[in-house]
């Protein structure tokens, strides 16, 4: 006869095993881009504006870029996608064109940037005459991140137990009452996480800020948000392909801030979602 505690052992060391195969890698590529970059950290390289065609200066514009496409692509994308998501999840019936709606939300995430990139061009920059700003730049990236925080969102509706609609119902509140004070609050963490990964995806993304925003060189901040604007992962394929002679260290040093930014606004939302998550009562 088997022993169960030996196969439970041998279960656990795979899963360990491929929990290392993922940590390693990610934990490898940190190390290097902090060793290799942290030397080029400065005030200066943070504050200042590039100069030199890119091989000094600093990257202060593509900072502020970067923060003003994130901040907009959010602003437009998690209103419509919460109310999207509580529309599927809470009113929608089930039925044939609701699961089409469903399978095509999901199936949105996985088309690539470059994709969204073009339809951005075609929409926000062409048709509506926004040119290449920030406001194309924003609504592609917002487009772009839709369909993960509606999903993200309507799964974290639905898992709110049953039982707490009933309960308010028949308490008396209304669909959209219970909706708001019972199922909202209680999907709140979940609804954050789905934002914590259209943030990361949004900040990190080339492709479609490279067709509606972003400009090579641009030694100035925008004014508007029908400027152009510099954005870290544009700037830093730049100056990694199209600018030679270029410090090494610059290099990774504009990867490093890009990494920190990302893991910055991650941290800040994981910190909010942690306290809603404390306050759950399931």
């Amino acid at each position: 006869m088997k022993n169960p505690y030996r196969t439970q052992n041998i279960a656990f060391f795979f899963l360990f095993l491929a929990t290392l195969l993922i940590i390693i890698p990610v934990g490898l590529i940190v190390v290097v881009i902090i060793q290799k970059g942290l030397p080029a950290i400065n005030w200066q390289f943070l504050s200042d504006i590039p100069r030199q065609g890119m091989r000094a200066g600093g990257i202060l514009p593509a900072i502020i870029g970067t923060l003003y496409l994130v901040t907009g692509a959010i602003i437009f994308a998690l209103p419509i996608g919460l109310l999207s998501a509580i529309y599927l999840s809470e009113y929608a019936k089930d039925n044939m064109l609701t699961r089409i709606i469903k399978l095509a939300i999901v199936n949105l995430a996985g088309v690539p940037s470059v994709v969204y990139g073009l339809f951005g061009l075609a929409l926000f920059v062409v048709f509506l005459k926004f040119g290449a700003s920030i406001l194309s730049g924003s609504l592609t990236l917002g487009i772009m991140i839709l369909p993960v925080i509606i999903t993200a969102s309507s799964e974290a509706l639905e898992s709110v137990p049953y039982s707490f609609r009933e309960v308010s119902l028949s308490l008396g509140a209304s669909k959209w009452q219970t909706t708001r004070h019972i199922v909202l609050p209680n999907a709140l963490p979940g609804i954050l996480t789905g934002t914590i990964l259209g943030l990361g995806r949004a900040a990190g993304e080339t492709a479609p800020i490279l067709f509606t925003v972003a400009a090579f060189y641009l030694p100035q901040l925008p004014k508007s948000i029908f400027d152009q604007a510099m954005a870290l992962p544009y700037h830093l394929y730049v100056i990694s392909t199209q600018v030679p002679n270029v410090d090494e260290k610059v290099r990774y040093g504009t990867a490093l801030v890009l990494l920190t930014l990302v893991l910055f606004m991650n941290l800040v939302a994981i910190i909010i979602r942690y306290k809603f998550r404390k306050n759950k009562k399931w």
